[in-house]
């Protein structure tokens, strides 16, 4: 009985310890998702990033206080949102630089989706597209950026990280 307790206090104590660890880790990731809109002739790409990672990013580089999914959020914050993610994603379609609209966020849980949108593409002209994520390097080392291209088949997924952070389809 006294053999069976200890070993199970043991387990318990060990899953504890296991367990508390795993949460101390943070997992420091965003994921994009990029797709054709037949119907809208554009390129739509839904970026998803943790609240709080975004918000320490903004904190950092604007020096504002964004207040991001609270009763403080700033007025303006699409602003800082869509300038930011303009320095950091950038996309390429056959080979040119290509600027795209940001269109707005939506909070999901403890994620924020950012909706981007490059209008004007014919899909019949579409030969590659590159898309450079460099979302969050600045601020984690271990920053990993999961873009899902689901245009043309087959699809394909990059993760993207600060040594090498481009995906390109060629079609």
């Amino acid at each position: 009985m006294g053999k069976r307790l200890l070993k199970s206090g043991g387990l318990i104590l060990t899953l504890f310890l296991v367990f508390s660890f795993a949460s101390m880790h943070k997992f420091y990731l965003s994921v994009s998702e990029v797709n054709y809109s037949e119907k809208d002739k554009a390129i739509q790409i839904l970026s998803r990033i943790f609240i709080d990672d975004l918000e320490d990013v903004l904190e950092e580089r604007y020096e504002i206080e964004p207040g991001l999914h609270t009763d403080r959020e700033l007025e303006d914050i699409d602003r800082y949102i869509a300038r930011y993610l303009k320095g950091r994603i950038l996309v390429k379609i056959n080979g040119e630089e290509t600027p795209f609209n940001f269109l707005g966020k939506e909070y999901d849980n403890d994620v924020i989706k950012c909706y981007i949108e490059i209008p004007d593409v014919e899909m019949e002209d579409l030969n590659s597209l590159e898309i450079e994520n460099t979302v969050l390097f600045e601020l984690f080392e271990e920053q990993q950026n999961i873009v899902h291209f689901k245009i043309k088949k087959p699809h394909r997924s990059f993760i993207l990280i600060k040594e090498n952070a481009k995906g390109l389809l060629n079609f």
